[in-house]
């Protein structure tokens, strides 16, 4: 790839993403504007703004480098992915916005009327969001790297540094117009070169891909389903469990639907979510294929994650190919930026409000979090390495399925959930799926049964948080909320109903 034309590519995004920012400021007042963006935001443009921070770098680079050196198998990521916002649109959604609540700690204190509930749940966002956040800055330089030669450090800086100015200046309303612009930049990134990189294989005779094996080890993108007998079926129903009941447990996700006007409209983003989001993964595939074609080399490099940088010069020659290549460089670096900014968003409205409860004003409160919010994860991936993007990303998934989903479908459907039963579960589904997050981070292999559980935690971690919390909010029912019918009654009841019996 041209290194001009890569800086170059990259030099847009970084300018256009600040200038939308700064365009965004003027209509950034008030706290509620840098927190939930008044609550006025449109289901279209929200649609939009959560396709843009969801669609991590893993999601534009990783499935296709899945496909590339792992095969078809390897689709489940992407269903996954998007099939966690079904689950979301039925569960969660509309009650969770009629909730009133600015955060998920702030839904958990109002529903069981608990501060030690809001304080863990204020622990385990900020915990999630940073190891959310620590692969996207490492991710960015690893990919700034390979297109220009510039040290590893500096791509995670140069976001660090992008994201921070957008949150500090405007909040949630400059985060929610820089966020919808680059979903549909990544989405322009794929769609238009892959267009012309399957004319090129057309008019090859439509060559089929190359059998290049079974897993290659060194992929820094993948956490490959396992190969085996039980193993792999484990490992590929632990990957469902964990993606479809993540997604409603990811801070920078579920703070999304605070911002509709109402239930309703947090309904139907999610329904526009799921179509945008089965229009994008729909091309990283294409290009894994490809990749079978044109690059399997890639594979036995370890470099099977740059199939989508790499594959537009190497099937199209001269300027062509190396724009194409610098579109695909712009559309990953927005990747970086746009989750970035989502997860800060998510981390520092819940730090902001321990802070402001130490006499900082609101907005000032979110700015020294938001500050905070982004140095330690920087901080932790310029210190690490050695996890990739996507394995990162996946255990993300895994605590906030173990986590935040039986909380918020529990205390959304089941009236007789108490704090002492939801804190018992956020510490069992926590603690075991910390420990395989830890186990991953120091590189402990235990080998055999142990391992492969580690690996993928979910589909026993998630079944032990909800066992507990049910067992236990059954063994204390003297702890269960006075107001707990009518919180109930408030999160099921349309506007439009309320309204009309006011």
């Amino acid at each position: 790839m041209s290194t001009p034309l890569a800086i170059t590519a990259v030099v847009f995004v970084v300018v256009t993403t600040l200038a939308i920012g700064t365009w965004g400021l003027r209509f950034s007042r008030t706290t509620s504007d840098f927190f939930v963006a008044s609550r006025t935001v449109r289901p279209a443009l929200n649609a939009s703004a959560i396709g843009g921070e969801y669609l991590s770098a893993a999601s534009f680079l990783g499935v296709a480098g899945l496909v590339l050196a792992f095969g078809a198998e390897m689709l489940w990521y992407p269903v996954g992915w998007t099939a966690g916002y079904l689950v979301l649109l039925v569960l969660v959604a509309a009650p969770l916005r009629r909730s009133g609540a600015y955060t998920l700690p702030d839904f958990a204190e109002t529903r069981l009327e608990s501060r030690v509930v809001r304080r863990v749940s204020s622990l385990l966002v900020v915990a999630i969001g940073w190891l959310y956040l620590m692969p996207q800055f490492q991710g960015a330089g690893i990919a700034l790297a390979s297109v220009t030669g510039a040290s590893t450090w500096v791509g995670g800086v140069l976001v660090a540094t992008v994201v921070m100015v957008n949150v500090l200046t405007g909040g949630m309303r400059s985060v929610t117009f820089v966020q919808a612009f680059q979903y549909w930049l990544k989405l322009t990134a794929l769609l238009v070169p892959v267009f012309f990189l399957l004319l090129v294989w057309a008019g090859d005779g439509a060559v089929s891909p190359a059998d290049v094996g079974d897993a290659v080890v060194g992929n820094d993108w993948a956490a490959p389903l396992l190969p085996g007998d039980w193993e792999g079926l484990y490992t590929t129903y632990s990957l469902i469990i964990a993606t479809f009941l993540g997604t409603m447990g990811l801070p920078h996700v579920v703070v999304r639907f605070y911002t509709n006007p109402d239930g309703r409209a947090a309904r139907r983003t999610t329904l526009v979510v799921l179509v945008l989001l089965g229009m994008f993964y729909v091309l990283p595939p294409v290009y894994g294929a490809l990749g079978r074609v044109y690059a399997p080399d890639l594979i036995a490099s370890g470099q099977s994650d740059a199939v989508v940088l790499e594959l537009p010069a190497r099937m199209i020659a001269g300027l062509g190919g190396e724009l194409l290549s610098a579109l695909t460089t712009a559309g990953a670096f927005a990747a970086f930026l746009s989750t970035s900014s989502g997860l800060t968003i998510a981390v520092a409205g819940v730090v902001s409000q321990e802070l402001t409860q130490r006499r900082l004003s609101g907005v000032a409160a979110f700015r020294a979090a938001a500050v905070v919010a982004v140095t330690v994860p920087l901080a932790l991936a310029l210190l690490t390495s050695g996890v990739g993007v996507a394995r990162a990303v996946a255990l993300a998934f895994a605590v906030a399925a173990s986590t935040f989903c039986p909380l918020l479908v529990l205390g959304i459907w089941w009236r007789r959930l108490t704090d002492v039963g939801a804190l018992a579960g956020l510490a069992v589904g926590g603690g075991l799926s910390g420990a395989a997050v830890a186990n991953t981070l120091l590189g402990l292999d235990h080998g055999g049964w142990q391992a492969v559980l580690l690996a993928q935690p979910a589909a026993w971690t998630v079944p032990a948080a909800f066992l507990t919390m049910i067992l236990v909010s059954l063994a204390t029912p003297w702890r269960r909320p006075v107001g707990v019918r009518r919180f109930l009654v408030r999160l099921h009841t349309p506007e439009a109903v309320a309204l009309d019996r006011g």
